[in-house]
């Protein structure tokens, strides 16, 4: 069975401090961390690679990775614009960031047809979670609508250097998610973890099941994309510039309306990424001891 991996690669990563995260070496050989994603979908049996960049990365981009991995596997790239909207929609020349995650997977509409595995491009899940969602897929096979989350620890994914964001999940007796809260400003603390917005901190749950937008999905998923957007876009309030149609929130609502089902599998690999350019240090300091350990092999991908 086929199955693609998609990358989300298109954010600006203004919290990085204005360059391209997403292309910053952190291997022993120049590996970005998407060579490391790839590495392990390809190793767990994903046999295709999905790019989602924006058209004025596509030079660098390719220059730094895309014409690689085009002699490892077969690639093909979505291009996610601000500007592309439904019909009847225009973007406000006050917005400045393409419209979020849901949007992103939605620019992949034509060109994957198999069941996938979406993921950022500037997050490290570990081997675990991408063999979970492969396995899933092939065994859930024809189902509609049957996805899969990889559910990370909290105390997991959390960086030193600032808050981030998580999905927390909440999970049924039978695994399965009942639904996602986009949480924002997410950081480690004496106690665990906590919620941090104007100075004023929320205890959370360290050990919470999160989503890192690690999604196994359907073919299917991109008809429901199609559906929701122009209904996210006419509901945005007047003024707001800033709204983004994101994936945790898309699939909460297909849980909730009974139009979808996600199993939720643990991995307890622990997250690393390039969220704020201080993180890059121990981003490069961790990948250094994974080789030491044998996770990888100096030439990454055997060629």
């Amino acid at each position: 069975m086929k199955t693609s991996l998609v990358i989300m690669a298109a954010g600006i990563g203004s919290r990085f401090g204005g360059g391209i995260k997403q292309l910053e070496p952190v291997g022993p050989n120049g590996e970005i961390i998407m060579d490391y994603s790839i590495h392990d979908a390809l190793e767990a049996g994903f046999d295709r690679v999905v790019f989602i960049i924006r058209h004025d990365l596509e030079e660098d981009f390719r220059a730094i990775i895309g014409n690689r991995i085009e002699k490892i596997c077969p690639v093909a790239y979505a291009f996610q614009e601000k500007d592309d909207l439904p019909e009847g929609f225009t973007c406000p020349p006050e917005r400045k960031k393409p419209w979020g995650t849901g949007q992103a997977v939605l620019a992949c509409r034509g060109i994957v047809n198999e069941p996938f595995l979406v993921i950022n491009a500037d997050d490290y899940y570990g081997k675990e979670g991408f063999r979970i969602a492969h396995d899933f897929l092939v065994e859930n096979a024809g189902k509609k609508n049957a996805f899969c989350m990889p559910g990370f620890i909290l105390k997991n994914t959390l960086s030193e250097n600032g808050g981030v964001s998580r999905g927390l999940c909440r999970v049924d007796a039978e695994g399965n998610l009942v639904g996602v809260t986009e949480t924002h400003g997410l950081i480690p603390t004496a106690d665990g973890a906590a919620s941090e917005k104007d100075g004023l901190r929320v205890p959370v749950d360290a050990d919470s099941i999160v989503s890192m937008n690690m999604w196994a999905l359907t073919p299917e998923f991109l008809d429901e994309l199609v559906e929701g957007f122009p209904k996210f876009l006419a509901a945005i309030p007047e003024g707001d510039y800033k709204a983004e149609y994101l994936l945790p929130i898309v699939i909460d609502s297909l849980i909730r309306n009974g139009r979808a089902t996600v199993r939720v599998i643990p991995t307890h690999d622990r997250w690393f990424g390039v969220t704020y350019r201080e993180d890059k240090a121990a981003v490069v300091e961790s990948f250094r001891r994974l080789y030491e350990q044998g996770v990888y092999q100096s030439n990454l991908y055997g060629k």
